[in-house]
């Protein structure tokens, strides 16, 4: 059994280093699956297990002599920051095709002002903490604690590893051997609770029924936002678009129409892209009701009410894959699938994120379109976006390191303003984040295939997530016990559940009565604006509609960079 015991012990060896964090994270992913009252803390259960297993290496005496814990400290260093930065880079390809449409979509400006003063308030409030408990003692680690704090009681990771990435930039800084992970772990567990029950709070403090929430949404949702399709039938008089193809005549008219049955010499067909119109044909045209007059105008005279003896088409609902090249960057307006293909498009779904289906919205490849029609009009639809997976299989591994490589870079630009000692960098964790939001958002415009399915995205981000979380627990549990046990755990306890529910209860109230939010759309919004997945799933449990997840969608991708350019700004500015 001694290979097993060098395997335990000797703290530099691969073997051991690769065992670790194998059991830790295998360990910590079980135990994040379990559920407290409805609730798992998933991934985060990382960063607890870590905190364990660093803790008994600690005291049984065989921790890695350099510092490092259970092993060497350049190594916990690598991962930690590799992992880092795995998990903000494919955060940021992430919300960035949505970033700046969440502005613009109906009421994303009003969402995103509460989401911003959610944000601001909770930094505000743990500067107030902190100067009402910590400042008096003059110790140069309680700030940096209380940033560890302020991210474990809004329950966002990126942000730790951003405010721990500017903490070891900044020389001179002494946290007596405390990591800030310890803060961030005892505020987190009353920060998922206590972000639901602001939420419930909210719902009684506003004297809010269900019932009528649910019948609001409703009928919003009765409302199309396209514009109103018209059908007609048409019967060809103009002598110009005789012999011409119908693709012809589309370009020639310069608005888009559909022809979706034709009667030529008293026969019956389906008309097809390349189908040549002739003088008294007979056309079925669908087109938005803007462009009835045009249309008739170059085709011809309208005939009411002729029948054409067709039985009505079962309606069905069906998820297409953008896959076709010059789809990308198009808005759902010029698409134009309601008005003129006859099918409504209810969702899309974009890295994993429900978005709601505004007419200014881009479509870009990979996005799933849920599409609702006849069955004939739905194919027509897939067979102008593509839906081949076969497209999608091959991964763009070389986009995404150039884009980490250009994030890298970026990060370390440094940034001079008034007042600091040491001038600013957005680091590996700030960097890759915009250049990545700045990739998924504009790449299109410059024919660059950035595409990751959500599978692939979800599984680096929870292995840069996993290795980030166990780097950081193993590191953090040297200090844990004695900061729970005998130093602050306690305080950052309750302060950081102040510094959860006091910022959701004043700017979610303002929603309700100011901005007169559905109650649906404000859970997903405070959970967006907390980063806060469990949050979000007790939002759409509840709801039983899209509500939760439009409003999570729309300020989540700016909440996420605030959070972590905050991080950041903190450390950088107050403890410099």
């Amino acid at each position: 059994m001694d290979f097993l015991a060098k395997l335990i012990t000797e703290t530099s060896s691969i073997g051991h280093i690769m065992c670790l964090f194998a059991v830790v994270i295998a360990l910590g992913m079980a135990l994040g699956k379990v559920k407290f009252g409805g609730i798992s803390l998933g991934a985060t259960f990382v960063l607890f297990v870590g905190i364990l297993v660093g803790h008994i290496y600690f005291y049984s005496g065989i921790a890695d002599p350099d510092g490092g814990g259970a092993a060497p400290a350049q190594v916990m260093n690598f991962m930690q920051d590799f992992g880092l930065i795995l998990f903000v880079y494919c955060i940021g390809l992430q919300v960035g095709p949505s970033f700046f449409h969440s502005f613009r979509q109906g009421g994303g400006l009003q969402m995103n002002y509460i989401a911003i003063g959610i944000v601001v308030l909770n930094v505000a409030v743990m500067l107030g903490l902190y100067y009402l408990v910590f400042a008096s003692r003059g110790d140069a680690k309680d700030l940096p604690m209380m940033v560890g704090v302020l991210y474990g009681a809004v329950t966002n990771t990126p942000g730790l590893g951003a405010a721990q990435e500017a903490i070891k930039s900044i020389p001179g800084l002494d946290m007596g051997g405390m990591n800030i992970a310890s803060g961030y772990a005892c505020a987190y567990p009353l920060g998922v609770l206590g972000i639901i029950g602001a939420t419930i709070l909210i719902r009684f403090l506003c004297r809010i029924s269900l019932s009528d929430e649910a019948e609001a949404i409703r009928r919003q949702q009765e409302e199309n936002p396209h514009a109103k399709p018209h059908r007609m039938t048409l019967k060809v008089t103009n002598h110009s678009i005789d012999g011409k193809q119908l693709s012809q005549v589309r370009e020639f008219l310069g608005r888009t129409f559909v022809c979706t049955r034709m009667q030529k010499d008293g026969e019956f067909v389906s008309p097809a892209y390349d189908t040549i119109v002739g003088y008294g044909d007979l056309l079925g045209i669908t087109c938005a009701e803007d462009d009835v007059e045009a249309v008739g105008a170059l085709i011809g005279e309208e005939v009411p009410n002729f029948d054409w003896k067709e039985e009505k088409a079962p309606i069905i609902s069906r998820r297409i894959l953008v896959t076709q090249s010059n789809i990308n960057g198009k808005t759902l307006g010029q698409m134009h699938f309601s008005s003129v293909y006859g099918v409504n498009v209810t969702r899309i779904t974009r890295q994993g994120m429900e978005l709601f289906a505004d007419r200014s919205l881009r479509l870009q490849t990979g996005d799933r379109v849920l599409v609702v029609g006849e069955a004939d009009a739905v194919k027509r639809v897939e067979s102008i976006l593509g839906n081949s997976l076969k497209r999608l299989d091959h991964p763009n591994i070389g986009p995404v390191f150039l884009g980490i490589f250009l994030g890298i870079i970026f990060g370390s630009i440094p940034f001079t303003f008034p007042g600091m000692s040491v001038p600013m960098k957005l680091g590996l964790a700030g960097g890759p984040l915009i250049i990545a939001i700045l990739i998924g958002a504009y790449s299109y415009k410059f024919h660059i295939n950035t595409y990751m399915t959500s599978g692939a995205n979800m599984f680096i981000r929870e292995l840069g997530l996993s290795i980030f979380l166990a780097a950081v627990g193993v590191k953090a549990g040297a200090t844990f016990w004695h900061t729970v046990s005998q130093g602050d755990g306690l305080i950052y306890v309750w302060t950081g559940f102040l510094i959860t529910i006091i910022p959701i209860l004043i700017m979610g109230t303002i929603a309700r009565k100011v901005y007169k939010f559905n109650y649906f759309t404000l859970m997903g919004l405070i959970a967006g604006s907390n980063t806060d997945p469990p949050a979000l799933g007790y939002a759409n449990q509840t709801a039983g509609n899209d509500a939760p997840s439009v409003g999570y969608s729309t300020v989540y991708p700016l909440s996420m960079f605030l959070r972590i350019l905050f991080a950041q700004a903190i450390i950088m500015f107050m403890c410099a």
